[in-house]
């Protein structure tokens, strides 16, 4: 793992993509986190986006239309996966952030519908990335648009987690970074996202962020896209009868800190964690089901899993290779062609500049009989003559071998015709 300051070097060079899931039910305060986390209204509550519904014949102000928000406030809403994009600079670098929202997550009563759908919206991401990767050529406008992070937003109510939150955590975190907000984890054994580190490798100040930031597991978070006075200064913050809950408060909420890790300190963690562990498991399972025709056992040990992973990909070298190699004798066998190609016009060249040559002679003698030197045998004629003699025995030779060559290629071709007769028979 790289030190805070390095990763933030290679991340100024040029801008980042990062994506989050947001996952939790109706009243947890996941659209005014994610609003607060961007600083601007991207997403819109539930109560606000039924006003402003264009299916709504009421105003707004209408008293029918907030009669009719509170009747279906309870009413229960299928689950919808809804990315949206926003451009964001933290210390200079610039950041294509996707917030991935679940609306309707948690409203039924029956969550297996949500479970699948939150996790084949994973797996489809994946599912891109593998065909990317499989194909000779590359798409250079493809997006990666993996989730790199699941922030789970647990309802505040109870004593303990509830059966919905721990099914849910523990079955998409085998494919995401899970990071829980309010509730205590540890108790249930979910492999969350911890902020790992590493004693020997990392630097002390990542050894120290890590630690203080695993401490906080889970957050306590508090939004709010409103700012109220204090002491004449604009504070982001919430009112309550005993006082004011500030949002950048250390004191009073781990958003700042959480922010920071997202945006800034562990956004190449989680990306890196995404594709060389999350990502490639995926990939082994997939892979081996395609090979083997069945599932992968889940009881399979990871180090286990690392060994198939390294066959399977060394089983795709193998077979890039020999298509590589296929390529390159299809390559030299046109060259040869062309090859061929070439000395056969160059031959038909040579004869034609022969044919030529004896064309020429053959009118120098003819004027040589015209001016009645011919039976004289005088010595331009005589040369001529000679020459003549010459370029008619090379075009017999050079035709007597052309002929030689074509039989015995047209003698191989049968050969070769016969014996692939013979060994099919």
């Amino acid at each position: 793992m790289a030190s805070r300051a390095s990763r933030g070097r290679k991340q100024a060079k040029k801008g980042v993509q990062l994506t989050l899931m947001v996952v939790g039910g109706s009243g947890t305060g996941r659209t005014t986190f994610v609003n607060t986390l961007v600083d601007q209204p991207l997403l819109t509550h539930r109560s606000s986006a039924l006003l402003t519904d264009p299916t709504n014949p009421h105003s707004p102000l209408d008293p029918s239309a907030v009669r009719q928000v509170a009747e279906q406030a309870h009413v229960e809403q299928p689950i919808r996966i809804k990315p949206v994009t926003v451009e964001l600079e933290e210390d200079g670098v610039r950041i294509a952030l996707t917030i991935v929202d679940t609306p309707g997550f948690g409203d039924g009563v029956d969550n297996e519908y949500a479970f699948g759908e939150i996790l084949a919206y994973l797996e489809r991401q994946y599912d891109d990335i593998l065909a990317e990767e499989s194909r000779i050529k590359r798409n250079p406008r493809f997006r990666d648009n993996r989730v790199h992070a699941l922030l789970y937003f647990i309802a505040p109510t109870g004593h303990a987690l509830r059966e919905i939150d721990i099914e849910l955590m523990k079955r998409l975190s085998p494919r995401v970074n899970v990071i829980p907000i309010m509730e205590d984890i540890e108790y249930y054994g979910i492999p969350v996202y911890n902020f790992p580190y590493d004693d020997e490798e990392d630097d002390e100040e990542t050894i120290a962020d890590n630690s203080e930031l695993r401490a906080l597991l889970p957050f306590a978070i508090v939004g709010s896209e409103e700012e109220i006075m204090i002491n004449g200064e604009p504070v982001r913050g919430r009112r309550y009868p005993w006082g004011v809950v500030e949002v950048d408060n250390p004191q009073h909420s781990d958003f700042t800190r959480l922010r920071s890790a997202l945006l800034m300190s562990h956004l190449t963690d989680l990306k890196e964690i995404t594709h060389d562990f999350l990502y490639e498991n995926y990939r082994t399972e997939k892979l081996s089901r395609s090979v083997t025709g069945t599932d992968v056992d889940s009881s399979i040990l990871p180090e286990d899993m690392a060994n198939q992973s390294v066959r399977l990909k060394e089983e795709q070298l193998r077979r890039e290779e020999e298509k590589l190699r296929d390529i390159e004798l299809k390559v030299q066998r046109e060259i040869q062609l062309k090859r061929q190609e070439l000395l056969a016009k160059e031959d038909s060249l040579k004869v034609l500049e022969a044919r030529l040559v004896c064309a020429d002679l053959i009118l120098a003698l003819e004027q040589c009989h015209a001016q009645g030197m011919l039976y004289r045998w005088t010595g331009g004629c005589n040369a001529e003559k000679k020459a003549l003699g010459a370029c008619l025995r090379k075009e017999r030779i050079d035709r007597t071998t052309r002929n030689r060559e074509a039989a015995k290629e047209r003698t191989a071709k049968k050969q070769a015709v016969w014996a692939e007769l013979e060994k099919g028979e």
